[in-house]
């Protein structure tokens, strides 16, 4: 693994939801996901309900996360690429997980899992510097 992987790895693992990105019926799509780190490949939880799995199985897709750290004012965004494919996690895999929602618009939740073996990783740190959290959010301008 490379030093860029093990980085990727790591911020991965501050962060516990992200998107995964793919195509479905030639249109592009990015969908929430849960996901966790095993065996250095991304695993993700999804809704079964929505379809997405089907689109994403034995294709390649993207998967990305963010991390801001508020003391330092430094977001951390992490991008996977590489072939996705159903798993059944093991027991251990699922504690990590921790607990299902109940229901994804409305619908009860049923979980599908895939594994994302990484063929790319892309990492950006984006300095907002250390008063970030306590600035501003928007500009206001005088009439």
């Amino acid at each position: 693994m490379s030093t860029e992987e093990i980085r990727a790895i790591e911020l991965l693992g501050r962060a516990s939801y992200g998107r995964v990105a793919t195509s479905m019926r030639a249109m592009p799509f990015v969908a929430p996901a849960r996901h966790i780190v095993s065996d250095g490949s991304v695993l993700i939880r999804m809704h079964e309900g929505l379809g997405y799995h089907q689109a994403c199985s034995g294709s390649v897709v993207a998967y990305g996360a963010d991390d801001l750290d508020p003391e330092s004012g430094t977001l951390c965004s992490v991008q996977f690429t590489g072939t996705a494919e159903i798993v059944e996690p093991s027991e251990a895999e699922l504690d990590a997980f921790g607990p299902e929602p109940l229901s994804v618009d409305g619908e009860p939740f049923v979980p599908v899992f895939m594994r994302i073996e990484p063929q790319f990783v892309t990492v950006h740190n984006i300095d907002y510097g250390p008063s970030a959290g306590s600035r501003a959010r928007h500009l206001h301008h005088a009439a």
